[in-house]
């Protein structure tokens, strides 16, 4: 499919009600058609990879243009310039996460970028690099712990960002490290006990709702499942 062919197909599928219910979901972007992601996920299939689109699919501005180039961007070609041009375009934690979770996480960036931004004043560039590691936690199998005990005491430091989209991010990334394996799981869980001990509102929120779920008896019963298949 041509770069027209695929934006008449993206405005096919307008609909209003469906970017009403992105808003609601707090999922705003200054152009957006409401493509469903099952369409897109379609879509992608019958353009398969291709990275020259993909920059003039994310270049149109157009939120579903957007997610459909991260979706079909090839991470092999992917640089570390582009990364930084894209990320700075991030207006909602949809087209964050969507980049992180299919595209930025598979790039030889990704661990480094993760720490860089998660440094950042940006919201969604913060949230970015929160997203990385928590993506990163899931689908890097064969990273060592240490990558991802490197992540945990930058988690610990961002206790006082009570923005909505970062301290959400946050949780998530030491939520997904202690799911990891039973050592991280110990690891995360030492780590939000300290980050409850600090006095602001994100700090209680991300510890509290980390503990809950790192601790749970499903957790802790599928951790030990998967420490007995590998022992």
């Amino acid at each position: 499919m041509t770069y027209p062919q695929i934006l008449q197909t993206l405005k096919s599928h307008y609909k209003p009600e469906n970017i009403a219910g992105m808003a609601r979901f707090g999922i705003v972007a200054k152009k957006a058609y409401g493509v469903p992601a099952p369409e897109l996920r379609k879509l992608a299939k019958q353009i398969r990879k291709d990275h020259d689109l993909a920059q003039r699919l994310w270049a149109s501005g157009i939120h579903d243009a957007r997610l459909l180039a991260a979706l079909i961007d090839d991470p092999k070609q992917v640089t570390e310039q582009q990364m930084e041009s894209w990320v700075v375009d991030f207006d909602n934690w949809a087209i964050c996460d969507g980049v992180c979770l299919h595209l930025f996480d598979r790039t030889p960036f990704a661990h480094r970028k993760a720490i860089e931004w998660s440094a950042r004043a940006e919201e969604f560039v913060k949230r970015a690099g929160f997203a990385l590691m928590a993506v990163l936690a899931v689908h890097d199998k064969r990273a060592a712990d240490a990558a991802f005990e490197r992540f945990l005491p930058i988690i610990e430091r961002a206790f006082d960002d009570d923005r909505n989209f970062v301290k959400k991010a946050v949780n998530w990334a030491v939520r997904q490290i202690g799911k990891r394996n039973s050592a991280l799981n110990s690891k995360a869980i030492a780590a939000a006990d300290r980050l409850r001990k600090h006095d602001t509102r994100a700090a209680r929120w991300i510890a509290a709702d980390a503990l809950r779920e790192l601790r749970s008896e499903a957790v802790q019963k599928r951790l030990r499942a998967k420490s007995q298949r590998k022992g």
